[in-house]
């Protein structure tokens, strides 16, 4: 565990901006500040009309600011919002301590979160993609100390170095993603060639997602109380009750105000969202705000061009909460990750949904069909299975996907 550090953190409130969305980012950016092990020390706000365009606040507000860090010992100071190359280097000037912005602190917890291959790749990539513009002040903030929050990554001697060096480092990790991605894209045609049925789980970062994900299949993703403690796409196999193979796809959870460049450099994580049949969509439903944190997964997944796979909203913590819940989008369950009835249900009521989206059928298997027996139960719900001694043939009847060639068979036996 890091050391942790004693943080400022510093906001605007513009006029655009109602109070109660403005509260949720600072106590998001709370969060995401615990989540880089440090502690808030202070949270200093300022109304403002417009941001300083040489200061991001207003000069005594930043007098204000350079007293706190003196008389509480402060380590760093955490800007609510990206702030541009002019504002970093005149801050830099102004206090004594490092200051960082929202996009630095997201992606310094990227670079502690990204265990494979491409996630570090796209982790560092975002980094100096976001260095670049902003070398000239960060001499003087990765001088004031060695470490610690928003210095994890790329390293202060790449940083220090000249354009050129990270131009071509940004240039030569483009070229490893587009490798990974294409090793990705073969792996991925492979799963829909063997018409693999694809559901991820989606979600405000924090919701619950991976504590699911390992509940359903005993595997070690990365669990923790903590935001984006899922950066890397883990599928893995599963069965549904009825005996339906499924993948089962974890991804990382969504934040508002996201910075673009953090999409981008996530695509791979968020492109097992829009290669799924099905979606998940974790909620912690003991969030004060989880009606916000629901409306920013939708604004996400439209944009992702994934808001029209059928989805079940599943609302967890139920343990947390006090009063009857009512849903805001169905169709919906609650549950607690942790009781494993409540996964069960949560199985049957993925079947229950499933039934409503795909075809019913029926059909007769010769005993000898073996082969062709085991893929209709693989690949579809089967609800009734009966041998007719008579007939000397099994009755099967169940849902399957319209679009899987089994369906088209079963079709053309009629």
């Amino acid at each position: 565990m890091d050391q942790q550090e004693r943080v400022l953190i510093a906001a605007c409130q513009l006029p655009g901006k109602d109070e109660e969305r403005f509260q949720s980012s600072l106590e998001e950016l709370g969060s995401l500040t615990e989540t880089a092990h440090g502690v808030v020390e202070k949270i200093i706000t300022q109304k403002r009309q417009r941001r300083h365009q040489a200061l991001y606040m207003g000069e005594g507000k930043i007098q204000e600011i350079q007293q706190y860090i003196e008389e509480m010992e402060i380590d760093l100071v955490i800007f609510n919002d990206e702030l541009t190359p002019g504002q970093m280097n005149n801050l830099a000037d102004y206090l004594d301590v490092r200051i960082i912005d929202r996009t630095q602190l997201i992606l310094d917890i990227f670079a502690q979160r990204a265990h494979t291959k491409e996630g570090k790749l796209q982790v560092e990539l975002a980094q100096l993609q976001y260095m670049l513009p902003r070398l000239s002040g960060q001499g003087k903030n990765l001088s004031r100390l060695g470490g610690g929050i928003g210095t994890r990554g790329p390293g202060e001697t790449k940083l220090e170095s000249d354009r050129r060096h990270i131009q071509r480092r940004i240039d030569d990790i483009k070229r490893q993603i587009q490798q990974v991605a294409n090793q990705r894209q073969q792996y991925r045609k492979r799963r829909k060639e063997n018409k693999a049925f694809q559901i991820a789980i989606v979600g405000y970062t924090n919701a619950g997602k991976s504590t699911l994900f390992n509940r359903i299949t005993n595997s070690q993703s990365f669990e923790e109380n903590q935001l984006f403690a899922t950066l890397d796409p883990l599928t893995r196999q599963i069965n549904l009750p009825s005996g339906t193979q499924v993948l089962l796809s974890d991804t990382v959870g969504f934040i508002q105000d996201l910075p673009t460049t953090l999409i981008a450099a996530f695509q791979s994580t968020l492109e097992e969202v829009t290669e799924a049949d099905f979606i998940v969509h974790m909620v912690d439903a003991s969030h004060p705000d989880h009606i916000q944190h629901e409306q920013t997964v939708h604004k996400h997944l439209k944009e992702l061009k994934a808001d029209h796979l059928p989805t079940l909203t599943v609302y967890n913590k139920k343990d947390l909460l006090d009063e009857q819940f009512m849903p805001v989008s169905l169709p919906a369950i609650t549950i607690s990750a942790h009781d494993p009835i409540d996964i069960k249900r949560l199985f049957a009521k993925i079947e229950e949904v499933l039934k409503e989206e795909w075809e019913p059928f029926q059909t007769y298997v010769n005993p000898s069909e073996g082969a062709y027996l085991h893929r209709i139960t693989r690949h579809s719900i089967v609800t009734d299975r009966d041998f007719l001694e008579e007939e000397e043939l099994y009755m099967i009847r169940g849902y399957i996907h319209p679009e899987h060639p089994i369906y088209q068979q079963i079709r053309q036996e009629k």
